[in-house]
């Protein structure tokens, strides 16, 4: 699906293009180009589409290119969250030889990762298909890289969750055991209570669980979510029972260890969230080139 790149993306990306750029041309520069390529050469490339998936993260070219020499010129031709084919032709970029070819591996850097996190999203997206569920990221990014990679999940028709520990609360095992031995009753319903009142009421309260017992318990404060997790999806459907029937309008979302191959019959149990940290932390990069198209 197409998604906007915002300012929020771009000062991200902004950030991540000078470090890239740094640790590959540090003060000497480009030794190879400098040795071969005459600087008045000029050119023109096409970054084409290896193999099939979704496109994301096509602005950073330009962005690329503007940090590194203004003077190259990049046309989109199409949009994140387009899908691609072998042969799809992404971008072309136009300008001197030497500015193209020291960017080249920073683009591909670039770009190969986002789309293969937007691919597989995609492929997570479709699996579920006809269902209730929606797909979801975690924050099981690389450092640094969160915003782009959450972006490019949304671009392969995904749905972000928190992007941080600043913007939402979700009380996990360890939580628990560390509030429990300084509260007057320790009950997951009372961590709830607790946490909503912290957040006046204005952030999302979501709660991991991984019985039945503690949902009963955490439902009896009617969070906004609660996380269900590695529980089979015999047990998910007695979990949206239990639901149902005490605190309706608490979203179920499931987790932990989901792959393609299981991600249907937990769709199926009717939990309306999946969250998949392989989105981003087993990703393989989508094959994308450098073609030439002249040079002058």
């Amino acid at each position: 699906m197409t998604v906007p790149f915002t300012d929020i993306q771009k000062n991200a990306a902004i950030t991540l293009i000078k470090l890239a750029l740094e640790e590959d041309l540090q003060q000497a520069g480009d030794l190879t180009c400098q040795a071969l390529i005459d600087q008045s050469d000029q050119a023109e490339i096409q970054i084409v589409a290896r193999q099939h998936g979704i496109l994301a993260g096509s602005p950073i070219t330009s962005l690329i290119f503007s940090e590194l020499d203004p003077a190259v010129v990049c046309t989109h031709h199409l949009s994140d969250g387009d899908t691609l084919e072998p042969g799809s032709v992404v971008t072309t970029c136009a300008g001197p030889l030497a500015s193209i070819l020291t960017g080249e591996r920073t683009v591909l850097n670039f770009m190969t990762h986002l789309c293969g996190v937007a691919s597989l999203t995609a492929r997570y997206v479709e699996a579920v298909a006809g269902t209730n569920a929606t797909i979801l990221d975690t924050r099981k990014t690389l450092p640094g890289w969160r915003v782009l990679e959450k972006y490019a999940v949304a671009a392969g028709g995904g749905t972000n969750h928190r992007m941080g520990l600043y913007d939402g609360v979700l009380i996990k095992d360890n939580h628990l055991a560390g509030w429990a031995s300084r509260a007057s009753q320790p009950s997951i319903a009372a961590a709830i209570q607790q946490a909503r009142a912290s957040v006046n009421g204005q952030k999302p309260i979501e709660v991991e669980v991984d019985t039945l017992d503690q949902l009963a318990d955490a439902l009896q404060a009617h969070p906004e979510i609660v996380l269900l997790d590695n529980m089979s999806p015999e047990i998910m459907k007695q979990a949206i029972e239990l639901r149902n029937a005490t605190s309706p309008t608490t979203l179920l979302e499931a987790s932990g260890g989901i792959t393609l191959e299981s991600l249907r019959s937990v769709a199926e149990t009717g939990v309306e969230r999946i969250s998949v940290g392989a989105l981003t932390h087993s990703v393989i990069s989508l094959d994308l080139g450098f073609d030439w198209k002249r040079r002058t």
